[in-house]
């Protein structure tokens, strides 16, 4: 079975050009089979202050009305996409920037009303395994922005994250999938305040231990609730640190069964 990597990469990185450069650089590197997952978020609230829109979170997750969904979809699948795509391709790797509309890549249904109205919020129920297959045995690199669809007209933003570690559930049938979240901390930490204070492997008996302890706690556990979820799911391996990691620079996170 082909191994192949699942990278989301965050959007600190995306935010600051040498950053995203030297990241790419590595990526382009990795052998073999790869996807590349990327948001924007930072991005999009800037240029909907610039225009005048208003930004509502709740929880730190993004109401998306008509707006700024309109806003969204020129960012991550336009300019940071397709910015992404050439630069990779300035390293000789053969990227195709996509949707989840593209290909009927990625399906998604609108998040139903509960207690809050989230707007045009995507929750993804499919992947498109043979289109994905099929880019992927023909040498190319699909680079999927956070956006799908809901195969009736309509685009739906969709949180990065829950998109890389659904496409490596995914095509954990036919590859043996390592899933890489990186962002901007070295990786899991035992002190916020202390970055080199990374935690390097993590179990579902460690992570409960950590929880109890409050030691892992906030924004980290759906990362790594997500993360567990996908090695229950298929996924041979995940790991959570700064970009670097992927070419072995720095430590990092692993989390195994």
């Amino acid at each position: 079975m082909d191994k192949l990597s699942v990278v989301k990469i965050g959007g600190n990185v995306i935010e600051d050009a040498t950053a995203l450069q030297s990241f790419l650089n590595d990526f382009a590197k990795m052998q073999g089979p790869k996807i590349l997952v990327h948001g924007g978020g930072k991005k999009a609230t800037a240029m909907a202050q610039q225009m005048d829109v208003p930004v509502k979170m709740v929880d730190g997750r993004r109401i998306t009305d008509a707006q700024n969904l309109d806003i969204i979809t020129m960012l991550y699948g336009g300019k940071i996409n397709k910015n992404i795509v050439a630069q990779l391709q300035a390293l000789d790797c053969n990227a195709v920037g996509l949707s989840g509309a593209d290909g009927n890549a990625i399906q998604a249904v609108k998040r139903p009303i509960k207690i809050i109205d989230y707007g045009f919020v995507g929750d993804v129920v499919g992947v498109n395994n043979n289109f994905f297959q099929l880019l992927l045995h023909g040498g190319y690199t699909p680079v999927c922005c956070a956006i799908t669809h809901d195969q009736k007209g309509q685009l739906l933003n969709t949180n990065a994250d829950t998109i890389a570690a659904t496409l490596a559930q995914s095509l954990s049938q036919y590859f043996e999938v390592s899933l890489w979240y990186c962002f901007e901390k070295q990786g899991v930490l035992e002190n916020i305040e202390d970055n080199s204070s990374v935690i390097e492997t993590i179990t579902p008996e460690k992570y409960r231990k950590l929880k109890t302890e409050h030691v892992i706690h906030s924004g980290m556990i759906p990362k790594i609730d997500n993360c567990l979820n996908a090695l229950q799911n298929g996924v041979t391996e995940v790991k959570i640190g700064a970009p670097q990691m992927i070419s072995g620079k720095t430590k990092h996170t692993t989390l195994i069964l």
